[in-house]
């Protein structure tokens, strides 16, 4: 198998064990929409999109719009395990 696609499969993996447990931790959400996008997000952000998580306001970047909202946590795994934030902040799903 090729590298770059076990390194997507590989991330689209924490991506699903992310969604499920911020899911399970905030105690409400639809699992469904995340999980169902997990393999696009992976792919995306390891192997389609332009970005520079050490420099997110690179004006150069590529800018993905989800209008998929119950699909967020996808994203935000994504994002965190990219480095655009702690993960440690992903249990704060849907939490004031």
């Amino acid at each position: 198998m090729n590298d770059e696609i076990r390194i997507i499969e590989d991330f689209a993996r924490i991506i699903r064990l992310d969604i499920v447990d911020m899911i399970y931790q905030a105690k409400a959400g639809h699992p469904g929409p995340s999980l169902s996008i997990a393999d696009i997000i992976a792919c995306l952000y390891c192997s389609l999109m332009n970005v520079r998580p050490s420099e997110p306001e690179w004006e150069d970047r590529d800018r993905l719009i989800l209008s998929k909202g119950h699909a967020c946590p996808a994203l935000y795994s994504a994002l965190a395990n990219k480095g655009y934030f702690p993960k440690e902040m992903l249990p704060a799903l849907r939490a004031l």
